[in-house]
């Protein structure tokens, strides 16, 4: 990694429904789906389902910090889930679709706890947010039929339901960050 470039591990649910909103991003140059948060090495797809491996569904971001801030990604992050539900989002239920941000540094730490405050002060959402901040230990990238599940099925009931609204979301609410395709 070079001093420009920085990771992100951020769990919002599917794995599914934000790793696409993060390769859209100008100055992101990766985004990987997998499972952090538990203490199980090299878990599978069907373990981390069961609810008792102690991961969540989580993508990594490597991003060029000159052309996207950490700061701005978690807007994006708290843009397009729920932090108010814990263990849920949309439809899908349980430990492994919690809200988490993995820090890797004392800075990524302070700026996620900031966000925080600032969308309570703010009163974003009516509940209290419960987004877990953690620091990051391990990341396990997913089976290969996980990676880049929206560009692979774009015509999907469940992409169609609860990807596209996301990704439409993100264009009126964020142009200014896409890639210029």
């Amino acid at each position: 990694m070079n001093d420009i470039q920085e990771t992100a591990i951020l769990a919002a649910g599917c794995f599914w429904c934000i790793e696409p909103i993060f390769q859209q991003i100008n100055g992101v140059d990766k985004v990987i789906s997998g499972y952090t948060g538990g203490d199980i090495k090299d878990p599978s797809y069907e373990l981390v389902c069961s609810g008792t491996s102690g991961h969540t569904e989580a993508i990594k971001i490597w991003f060029d910090k000159n052309q996207v801030t950490y700061e701005q990604l978690l807007l994006l992050f708290f843009s397009i889930h729920d932090p108010t539900t814990l263990n849920r989002q949309g439809p899908d239920i349980g430990t492994q679709y919690r809200s988490g941000i993995f820090y890797n540094s004392n800075e990524q730490k302070l700026e996620a706890t900031n966000m925080i405050n600032i969308l309570t002060e703010n009163n974003i959402w009516n509940s209290p947010i419960v987004t877990e901040i953690t620091e990051y230990k391990n990341f396990y990238q997913a089976e290969e039929y996980h990676q880049n599940f929206y560009i692979k099925n774009p015509e999907s009931q469940y992409c169609k339901l609860m990807i596209e609204p996301k990704i439409t979301k993100i264009k009126q609410k964020f142009p200014q960050l896409l890639k210029i395709l």
